[in-house]
C-alpha cells in the first residue's frame, strides 16, 4: 500500500518560491507506469492538476501554471518535490500529492495548507 505524505512551509509571501516536498512509503518512484502528481485546490474551488513526474523521470505540466511549477525526484529516498515560483494570493490551496498507474491518482496524500500572504 502506497503511502504519501507532504510537508511545507505552511505560509509563504507573494513572490517568493513555494517549495513542497512528498514523501513515499510502501513502494519506489521508480516503480514502471507510476505517476506522481501534484494537485492542489483552492479556497471554495475545485481540484487542479499540476503536475507530475513519472516512474521514468519524464515531468508533464499543466500550462495554466506558466512555467513557473517545477516538479523534481530524489530516487535515493522515495521523495518528489514541487517548486511554485512567483506565488500570489491566488495560489493560496490545499496542496496534494498523489500517485498511480499512468494518469490515475489511486493514492493521496492527506494534503497540506499553504497560504501566500504579506
Amino acid at each position: 500500500q502506497v503511502q504519501l505524505q507532504e510537508s511545507g512551509p505552511g505560509l509563504v509571501k507573494p513572490s517568493q518560491t513555494l517549495s513542497l516536498n512528498c514523501v513515499v512509503s510502501g513502494g519506489s518512484i521508480t516503480t514502471s507506469y507510476y505517476s506522481w502528481t501534484w494537485i492542489r485546490q483552492p479556497p471554495g474551488k475545485g481540484l487542479e492538476w499540476m503536475g507530475a513526474i513519472t516512474f521514468d523521470g519524464t515531468t508533464y505540466y499543466n500550462t495554466s501554471l506558466n512555467s513557473r511549477a517545477f516538479i523534481s525526484r530524489d530516487t535515493s529516498k522515495d521523495q518528489f518535490s514541487l517548486q511554485l515560483s512567483s506565488v500570489t494570493p491566488e495560489d493560496t490551496a490545499v496542496y496534494y500529492c498523489a500517485a498511480g498507474v499512468g494518469d490515475t491518482s489511486e493514492y493521496w496524500g492527506q494534503g497540506t495548507q499553504v497560504t501566500v500572504s504579506s
